[in-house]
Order: C-alpha cells, then sequence, then structure tokens
C-alpha cells in the first residue's frame, strides 16, 4: 500500500494531485501534527510566540479519485490508525472557546501510550485517535483557509471518526481532490480550548465513489465496534442556559472549570485544558425559546487517585 507524505496548506482546487486512485483502493497517509513541525515532544512554552500560523493545519494530499464528479458522494472508511508516543495540547491567546478569560499561553506535553495519554498530574486520557481535518477541495477557485470546517468537511474536529467510522464527503470538483490531516489522541467533544491533544498519526483509508446519490454536507456512519460506550465511572454534568447557544456553551464550560479547581485542585489552564481533551459538550435541549441548555459531561473514570 502507498503512503502520503506530501502536504499542502489551504483548500485549493488548483493544486496537483500527488496521487490518482480508483473507487476501492486503499491509502496510508502519513499526517503531521497540528502545528506543521513548530511544537515538538522537547518544547516550552515559549514555542507558542514564534508559531507560524500559515503553517497551522497542513494536510496531506491532495488525492485524485478517478470518475469523481461533481454531485456525487465519496466514502473514506477509516481503516487503521498508528500514532506517535507523544503529543501536546496549548491554550493559545486569542484562540478558543473562552479565550477573552485566557490571555496567556499555556503547553502541555503528553505522553501517549496506547491506551492512555498522561501529562497533568491525576488523570490519564483515553487515547481515541481520529483525523481532526478531512475532507475535499472547495468548488469555489482559490486559496481558502483549513480553519473553519465547511460544506467539503476540512477541520470538523470529530472525534468519533475513529477506526471503522466510514466519512461521506459531497464531491465538489472533478477527481474530488482528498486529503486529511490534523491527527489527534484524544478530544473532548467541542474542544473548547481550540486544541485537542495533538499527535502525528499515520492512517489507512479505503474510498469508494457513489454515484447517483448527492449529499449538501459531510456525514458519516459509526459501526457498533467504534461507538462510544457509556463511561465506566460514571460523569459529573455542568450545564449553561442562555438565550444564545454559543453562550450557554461557554457558561457550561466555566462551571467545569469551577469545579475542577474546588474538587480536584486543578489550575485554570490546566482545568480548561482538561475540558478540551476530555469534556464532551451536548445540546440538552434547543426548542424551549427563548433559552437553550448546554450539558459538559466529564467522565470520571480519567481520574488516577
Amino acid at each position: 500500500m502507498r503512503t502520503l507524505h506530501q502536504t499542502h496548506y489551504g483548500w485549493d482546487n488548483s493544486i496537483p494531485p500527488i496521487a490518482e486512485i480508483a473507487s476501492g483502493d486503499e491509502l496510508d497517509f502519513e499526517i503531521g501534527e497540528a502545528s506543521g513541525g513548530q511544537i515538538v515532544k522537547a518544547s516550552q512554552v515559549g514555542a507558542l510566540a514564534s508559531l507560524d500560523f500559515a503553517k497551522i493545519n497542513a494536510v496531506t494530499g491532495p488525492v485524485f479519485v478517478k470518475g469523481a464528479e461533481p454531485g456525487d458522494v465519496l466514502e473514506a472508511e477509516i481503516r487503521a490508525i498508528d500514532g506517535a508516543d507523544w503529543g501536546w495540547t496549548a491554550i493559545i491567546p486569542g484562540f478558543g472557546l473562552l479565550h477573552e478569560e485566557y490571555p496567556e499561553p499555556w503547553l502541555q506535553i503528553w505522553d501517549v501510550g496506547k491506551d492512555v495519554a498522561t501529562g497533568i498530574p491525576g488523570v490519564a486520557i483515553p487515547v481515541r485517535r481520529f483525523p481532526g481535518t478531512i475532507g475535499v477541495a472547495l468548488a469555489e477557485p482559490g486559496a481558502h483557509s483549513i480553519v473553519p470546517p465547511r460544506e467539503n468537511g476540512g477541520n470538523m474536529d470529530i472525534r468519533h471518526l475513529t477506526k471503522g467510522v466510514k466519512v461521506y464527503l459531497p464531491v465538489w470538483v472533478k477527481g474530488a481532490l482528498f486529503s486529511a490531516g490534523d491527527p489527534h489522541a484524544a478530544q473532548g467533544d467541542g474542544e473548547v480550548c481550540g486544541v485537542a491533544i495533538e499527535s502525528p498519526a499515520t492512517i489507512a483509508l479505503r474510498f469508494r465513489l457513489i454515484k447517483g446519490y448527492s449529499i449538501d454536507e459531510p456525514q458519516y456512519e459509526v459501526p457498533a465496534a467504534s461507538a462510544l460506550q457509556p463511561d465506566r465511572a460514571g460523569y459529573h454534568v455542568t450545564t449553561g442556559i442562555c438565550d444564545d447557544l454559543h453562550e450557554a456553551a461557554r457558561k457550561s464550560v466555566r462551571s467545569m472549570i469551577a469545579h475542577l479547581m474546588r474538587e480536584r485542585g486543578y489550575d485554570r489552564s490546566e482545568a480548561y485544558t482538561l475540558c478540551s481533551v476530555a469534556v464532551d459538550l451536548k445540546i440538552s435541549e434547543i426548542v424551549d425559546s427563548p433559552n437553550w441548555c448546554v450539558s459538559a459531561f466529564l467522565p470520571r473514570s480519567i481520574f488516577t487517585s
């Protein structure tokens, strides 16, 4: 099986493909962590000050799929994911759900094992690797940032896209021009500080072209073997209630940070980071106007003491 290494920055349908495949083919994608090599295992917090954001979220590709035309659907099945023995999480000024409240940079380097990642004292974060970015080229010409997700997929940061999952992407240009990147070792639903446990990985994908069927935005299928199971130790849950869904999410995270500081003794940066890598945000209610409710689920099993 071929392994692809070449990366690019931004969605641009004029970028020449680095490989050409047919429906049914498999490829390995070697994908670097989100900083594009600017953060390494030995990095200190000062490395964040010199980050070149033009290199953030590089993706491996693009791959031309024979026969793919606008209006088709490309299925990408995640066959396997193997990753490095380290990762990083950062609080980056100006970025994240509570960025106004966290103006100072902060960096955590994790030891990533087969089953858990360790680094912040007293916790072991379950490793569940997935590509944060998976998508195809946009129909619009020119360069488009990879950072926001779009109708082509892209940086969706869906932590459920693990081994065994099939991702369905609408095709917007001839050949689809598929790319993947931003591998994560672990993340909570919401990725609230803006960063997961970023860790280099190799992902094996099998492709299938679906004709005669169209979708407007990405979809995915999670088989039983890949589905998340309820936490064995239960959860502590905080809520946020507001007439603005975004602010409701912020309120639920603030309450979880306060809980982690008060009940577990973590400082503000550690607590915010744990919310990003382990806490799941869920929309509990979005119909009872004028207020909506967001819940933040903290799995108790991450605590080692």
